[in-house]
């Protein structure tokens, strides 16, 4: 294991390839090495179904001839063979079409430091220990007066790191590591059932939930899914539990995206500098949080990444950028480059959350006399260029501003735009996943049902 936080090796290897590639004769090279092992186990009714484990290192080359560029990977480490991939990489890029706007990061650009971000987690549990948290999991949740069968639970863990190495002088070194624990409870019998689950996933063990806490929850939200009805059309306000609420953030996310701009794919390309959500709505992208689950303190062209406020007051302030939509914009990269060994850069998001607002999320049902409180979703009916919504949804009926008896089979529809504008968020916001929101009301969405 201790192989695994050294990457001296993978540094070695990279800078190699990046010198193969100047001598084949690039203008300009990078070079990313990746390095994984995970393990996870899978139980049902008691008994492991599967135990899996993979673990590799994976190199990949981007070469620039001109504009002109080529990428190639490899898992051969053994470094014979690097001219010849070096040699080919570059005559792909001699025939590849001009583009523009690649290139590497300026050096002024790069990272000079590069922080702790606490992303490791040294204590790699074995096959006993994920076994036990799955079938603690899995236990709690049978246990629960209602539940019928078990989905399933899982428990997994993985270290994974990575080396990025410029022709421009730049060499950064990073690693991270993944716990989580998840299960699935059923509910009722014959043709009235329903299923519903809960998971946990964080960098440390220790801050992972209780697995017995995650199969009470899975096991009572399925019970309280029992019976459902169904719901006439209608507009009503329209509430978002924590767990659903991120994925508005995430239609956010995808079209502040700067190749969605750049491509004019997106419902906010003109949208840049203007309100469109209301006064005191802040949403922010913060790849620097200690222990985030989509962390890290550079980005694949070696930026420095940095917090960064998508949404201040209500207004769009920032694309996310990588160096060639920057270029291509006429902008500065904002950090946000992402890049497999395979692929070239392109921008991505980190840990993005929507900030609490002052209510809790029963003062903002209160007043609600009819309306929906969503608990999942389903399909991704979504128009990035129109904005035009159209998701299946399940979840709880408010009446008289409390949430009461479950719906199922409807369909909720409006329009993004308004949707931004007229999101109401509470003070519940809890770190659980890449995206993060409280709960999030929206006034005026259609219902659709029977």
């Amino acid at each position: 294991m201790s192989s695994l936080f050294d990457q001296s090796a993978l540094v070695t290897l990279a800078e190699r390839l990046v010198a193969a590639a100047r001598r084949a004769g690039a203008d300009a090279a990078d070079a990313i090495a990746t390095r994984g092992v995970s393990l996870s186990v899978e139980v049902r009714d008691g008994s492991v179904e599967e135990s899996t484990r993979s673990e590799g290192d994976d190199l990949g080359l981007r070469v620039l001839v001109g504009r002109r560029q080529a990428v190639v990977s490899t898992n051969d480490l053994a470094g014979d063979g690097f001219d010849a991939l070096a040699e080919r990489a570059v005559a792909m890029a001699r025939v590849a079409p001009e583009d523009p706007y690649a290139g590497l990061a300026d050096p002024a650009l790069l990272a000079r430091d590069v922080p702790d971000l606490d992303l490791i987690d040294r204590d790699m549990p074995d096959v006993t220990v994920l076994e036990a948290r799955a079938k603690a999991a899995e236990g709690a949740g049978l246990a629960i007066a209602g539940v019928s069968k078990s989905g399933g639970a899982s428990a997994s863990a993985g270290i994974g790191g990575m080396v990025l190495v410029t022709s421009t002088g730049f060499t950064g070194i990073y690693a991270g590591s993944r716990h989580s624990v998840s299960m699935t409870a059923i509910a009722g019998e014959g043709t009235k059932m329903e299923r519903d689950y809960d998971w946990s996933s964080t960098v440390h063990a220790g801050d992972l939930d209780d697995p017995e806490k995650i199969g009470r929850t899975a096991g009572e939200r399925a019970v309280k899914r029992l019976d459902p009805r169904k719901v006439s059309t209608r507009k009503v306000p329209v509430v978002y539990a924590p767990r659903v609420a991120g994925s508005l953030v995430s239609h956010l996310v995808s079209a502040v995206n700067g190749a969605s701009i750049a491509r004019k794919t997106s419902l906010l390309r003109d949208k840049l500098g203007q309100r469109v959500f209301a006064p005191g709505i802040r949403i922010v992208d913060d790849p620097l949080r200690k222990r985030g689950l989509r962390s890290h303190p550079f980005d694949a062209e070696g930026v420095p990444a940095r917090p960064l406020a998508i949404v201040d007051d209500g207004v769009i302030t920032t694309w996310l950028l990588d160096c060639a939509t920057a270029r291509e914009l006429g902008m500065t990269t904002t950090g946000h480059a992402q890049r497999g060994v395979s692929s070239t850069p392109s921008p991505s998001a980190s840990n993005v959350h929507l900030e609490p607002g002052r209510e809790t999320p029963e003062a903002l049902i209160a007043d609600i006399a009819d309306g929906f409180y969503i608990t999942d979703l389903i399909g991704m009916g979504v128009n990035m260029v129109t904005g035009d919504y159209s998701r299946g949804a399940s979840g709880f009926w408010i009446e008289n501003g409390v949430v009461t008896y479950p719906v199922s089979e409807v369909t909720i529809a409006g329009n993004l735009i308004d949707m931004f504008g007229a999101m109401r968020p509470a003070n519940d916001l809890a770190f659980r996943y890449g995206v993060n929101a409280p709960t999030i009301r929206v006034e005026g969405l259609t219902v659709a049902g029977v």
